[in-house]
């Protein structure tokens, strides 16, 4: 197990998501225009990822905010952790020599719920048992993710959503790092940023990676909706 350190510019509260600096103000309601780009986002995001075309990816997020979550990678802030996000991904990792090919078979796209609540435009994307749960911000690109978070049926059950996740990993601070592990080709690869969140039944536990090299084992229980604290803990050095 290899943990290196994040910047300090990955810690950001997600309130940051939607700055002005970065993004421009949240939308209050959506044209037929906008739709229509944020129908292309998904098929953007679709095609980037099986395509192994990581910079592309990173690029349909807001810069120095837009973040990936789920509860295996954990949350995965900004450009550098989202291109080592994309090259971590089993079909981006090719013998050595060759070059990755990407997913065979096209990118599906899943279908798209929209709705725009006061802090800005959210969405819905199911994809087969797991679902996204989004939030877009209009920049002066076009639209791109202020967060997009991958939620499983069984952490759905278990009562995480997008502000569950998030909330879970602020439990654990400043102190958070990156965890690394060799592909087959020997060759360190982002895995998982923060806290590795699992779920057995209705137990969320999660595996908190921290800077000093060491983690902790830990176990969650919900207060409310997206809030959670943490129920009992074991570092393990």
């Amino acid at each position: 197990m290899k943990i290196l350190k994040s910047g300090a510019g990955r810690i950001l509260l997600a309130t940051l998501i939607v700055s002005a600096s970065a993004a421009g103000q949240p939308a209050t309601s959506l044209s037929a225009e906008d739709r229509s780009a944020l129908d292309a986002l998904m098929t953007r995001y679709a095609q980037a990822l099986a395509g192994c075309r990581a910079g592309e990816f990173a690029d349909l997020f807001v810069p120095e905010t837009g973040y990936f979550a789920s509860g295996f990678r954990g949350r995965m802030v900004g450009r550098e952790e989202l291109i080592a996000l994309v090259q971590s991904e089993r079909q981006c990792i090719a013998p050595a020599g060759i070059a990755a090919g990407g997913r065979s078979g096209g990118a599906a796209v899943p279908t798209l719920a929209l709705e725009v609540t006061p802090g800005g435009v959210r969405g819905i994307a199911k994809l087969g048992t797991a679902e996204y749960q989004d939030e877009y911000v209009k920049t002066d690109r076009g639209w791109r993710f202020a967060s997009r978070t991958v939620i499983m049926a069984n952490e759905k059950a278990a009562g995480l959503d997008a502000s569950g996740v998030l909330a879970i990993q602020r439990l654990g601070g400043d102190k958070l790092g990156d965890h690394y592990e060799a592909d087959k080709n020997g060759v360190p690869r982002l895995q998982t940023s923060g806290v590795k969140v699992s779920v057995a039944g209705d137990q969320v536990t999660g595996r908190a990676y921290l800077k000093d090299g060491t983690y902790s084992d830990m176990v969650y229980e919900k207060l409310a909706s997206g809030e959670w604290r943490v129920k009992s803990s074991a570092r393990v050095p």
